[in-house]
């Protein structure tokens, strides 16, 4: 049966600094990483668009950091799709017991129910069976921890912004819509959808926008009013986490910042922007390997049929039997000698790194910081 789309309506003062931040999961350190790189104070407002928790190592631990945020800061945590599962699980919500089994065995370590249980002490489950034991321990024993899940609300509004971890379809009559399709929607740039406010989200990586380069850093569009901020942290090697810093929601000024964890090397030469590049995605990343060296792979894109490289790490072979790759590409970026660059990998044929949240090949020296 569809819920209705929870919304909160705080009132932000004019001129007080919002901070955004989307798709955590799970990752404390690029967090606090990303909140000490933004000074965040008490004068600021943190909102976190959906997707706190799950497939990261540290859910509890960053569920546990945001309830003490909130002590000293306001902070206004929105119900991500991935947060959903655990809710959904300690609300009993029909069938959710065979639904929640298989990621629980598939996530293990890193989803937030066994993470708890871990700390309860608690027995693993050994099947759906064991589940609804599972669940009146963890709602007993954990209090704070669970009334914070049950508590997150769908959409923040205010000012001229409206924040929501997946999508909206329109932007009034809120709360008649039903709260699932707005935390998980899938390429929602590519809806063609405009907004007169600005309709700020995560969830869809932005790499996945962009067929010819990858990028992390938050896409934004003004002519429609849409600000997409997932920059894959924990999903893709190359993650970030992005913060949008909107200096007034009453205002249209707004800028990113963002945390990778990366090491940062100095360009030493410059380089010329390849053209014509392929960005291969998580959505069509079936290939073939043709060849291989060292730490490198030969790789032919089955549905474009382009030739590239890649880390050999990036290439495996999935539970559908065929051969995938990370996100990866043949972009080579341009770079002027200074330039400081995030290294992702450092391979024989080349560094494939980060500047300014795009990801390519740099083929020049470089000075390690």
């Amino acid at each position: 049966m569809p819920c209705p789309a929870q919304v909160i309506r705080p009132q932000i003062e004019p001129g007080r600094r919002v901070v955004a931040v989307s798709d955590v999961h799970g990752n404390l350190p690029f967090l606090k990483g990303l909140l000490d790189k933004v000074k965040l104070t008490p004068d600021d407002v943190l909102v976190i668009v959906g997707d706190l928790l799950e497939k990261g190592r540290d859910s509890l631990a960053a569920l546990r950091y945001v309830l003490e945020l909130q002590k000293t800061h306001t902070v206004y945590t929105l119900c991500g799709n991935c947060d959903d599962i655990a809710r959904a699980f300690l609300e009993n919500r029909p069938g959710i017991d065979q639904r929640v089994w298989p990621i629980l065995s598939c996530w293990r370590e890193r989803a937030l129910l066994l993470q708890l249980a871990g700390q309860a002490g608690l027995p693993a489950p050994r099947g759906p069976e064991d589940l609804p034991t599972l669940r009146a321990a963890l709602l007993r024993r954990f209090p704070q921890e669970t009334g914070f899940l049950l508590a997150l609300p769908t959409i923040l509004e205010a000012g001229n912004f409206l924040f929501v971890h997946g999508g909206i379809p329109r932007e009034d009559r809120l709360e008649e819509l039903d709260a699932y399709p707005c935390m998980k929607n899938d390429d929602f740039m590519g809806q063609g959808l405009s907004f007169r406010k600005w309709v700020v989200v995560g969830h869809w990586p932005v790499t996945l926008y962009d067929p010819c380069v990858q990028r992390s850093a938050p896409l934004i569009h003004r002519g429609r009013h849409i600000a997409s901020i997932d920059g894959g942290c924990v999903l893709k090697t190359d993650g970030q986490l992005n913060a949008l810093l909107i200096p007034d929601v009453y205002g249209e000024d707004m800028s990113a910042q963002w945390y990778d964890g990366l090491p940062v090397l100095t360009a030493l030469d410059g380089q010329e922007e390849s053209a014509g590049s392929i960005n291969i995605r998580w959505s069509d990343s079936t290939v073939d390997v043709l060849g291989e060296e060292e730490d490198c792979v030969l790789i032919r894109h089955l549905s474009s049929g382009r030739r590239l490289w890649a880390p050999k790490d990036f290439v495996s072979v999935w539970q559908d039997g065929r051969t995938h790759t990370e996100d990866a590409t043949d972009y080579a970026l341009p770079v002027a000698p200074g330039d400081r660059l995030s290294l992702v990998r450092r391979t024989r044929r080349g560094l494939l790194v980060k500047k300014a949240g795009i990801t390519g090949w740099y083929y020049g020296r470089v000075k390690y910081e």
